[in-house]
Formats: structure tokens, sequence, C-alpha cells
């Protein structure tokens, strides 16, 4: 397949110090218009989103919060991240944490 014939999009991996708010929705959705546009014309499209749950505001916000950045990370996920991108009909193929092995692996390398 010719690299014409493929389309790949990804947005930005978002922080989860905080429940998502209308920029990420909005960037979510502009990420899936065009991937749903490229799909529709036959083009072999990938979209990926996800989060970073990695840094400093994560741990500012975990400690705020007495728990380890894993279980805020893991609370904030399962109960805001994810359903949003259900609520708003997002369709996208991968949700990438940068707290999972798969990722972990590949940036090691």
């Amino acid at each position: 397949m010719a690299a014409a014939d493929r389309f790949y999009i990804a947005t930005p991996i978002f922080y989860v110090n905080d429940v998502p708010h209308i920029g990420h929705a909005y960037t979510e959705v502009a990420a899936d218009v065009l991937a749903r546009w490229h799909r529709q014309s036959g083009v072999d499209t990938w979209s990926l989103t996800g989060t970073d749950e990695h840094g400093q505001k994560i741990l500012r916000t975990a400690v705020a919060n007495g728990v380890t950045p894993q279980e805020w990370a893991d609370k904030l996920v399962d109960s805001a991240w994810k359903p949003l991108l259900d609520t708003i009909d997002i369709a996208n193929d991968d949700f990438i944490r940068t707290t999972e092995p798969r990722h972990e692996k590949v940036v090691q390398q």
C-alpha cells in the first residue's frame, strides 16, 4: 500500500492531573473528524489518543489527594478520560497510557 493510501493522526497525549475540559474534547473531535473523513474516502487510517501519566503535575495532584500517581492516573482514566471518548463518540483505534508496559518498553529502546 502506498503512503498516499495511509493516514495516521494522533492527538497530544493529555496529562491526567485533572478531568478533561472542553479543550480536550475539541482536540479529540477535530482529530476524529479527520480520521473519519479519510476512512470514508477509502484511506487506511489509524487514530491514536491517550494520556501522559508522568510528570510533576500528576505527582503533585496525586500527593494532594493522598494516593500514588498510578492510583490517580487509573482513577481519572477510568472515570473521566475514557468515558469522555465514549460520550462524544470518538472512534480512535488505540488509547495509549504512558504507564503501560508496551509504551515503557518502546520509549526505553
